[in-house]
């Protein structure tokens, strides 16, 4: 009997430790989001959103305000439609600007807005109009050794 109970508490236990570390994995990728505030949503226009995922983090000053609900593309316009869900307790004025902005040299993209100066604040529904697409790293480097190669050509008179 004492046996059948130790197997019992043991069991309990590696249950509790498996559940741990699956909610830490699900938090750490950013997949599980319990969050309990409620939320509004504004929809932004990108050119390029780079590799901005649903659910990736919208921050304003380092403090994370809410998350990327759903990304779509827009035919008419030719540019990314980004749902944002923003935290209610967060009221950001109307004017406010999106930019697309990548945390560390290689990690991962998330939304940061910087807040506008109109007295009117953002309500749900509302379309965020100024904003700032990605900068892809690869773009960057294709234009830095094409500017490298033009300075490294000469003329017909041996002349830069």
């Amino acid at each position: 009997m004492q046996r059948s109970k130790n197997d019992v508490w043991v069991g309990l236990f590696v249950l509790i430790g498996g559940a741990a570390i699956l909610f830490l994995a699900l938090q750490s990728a950013n997949l599980l989001n319990l969050s309990f505030q409620s939320t509004y949503r504004v929809e932004a226009r990108f050119d390029n959103i780079g590799g901005l995922k649903p659910k990736s983090p919208v921050k304003s000053g380092g403090v994370v305000v809410g998350r990327v609900e759903s990304i779509s593309f827009d035919d008419k316009t030719f540019q990314a439609k980004v749902q944002l869900a923003l935290e209610s307790r967060y009221q950001f004025p109307k004017d406010s600007s999106l930019k697309i902005l990548t945390s560390g040299l290689l990690g991962d993209q998330y939304v940061g807005i910087e807040a506008g100066a109109e007295e009117k604040p953002l309500a749900g529904g509302d379309v965020i109009s100024s904003t700032q697409s990605a900068v892809v790293l690869e773009n960057l480097i294709g234009q830095f050794l094409y500017s490298k190669s033009a300075e490294g050509k000469t003329d017909s008179a041996g002349k830069k």
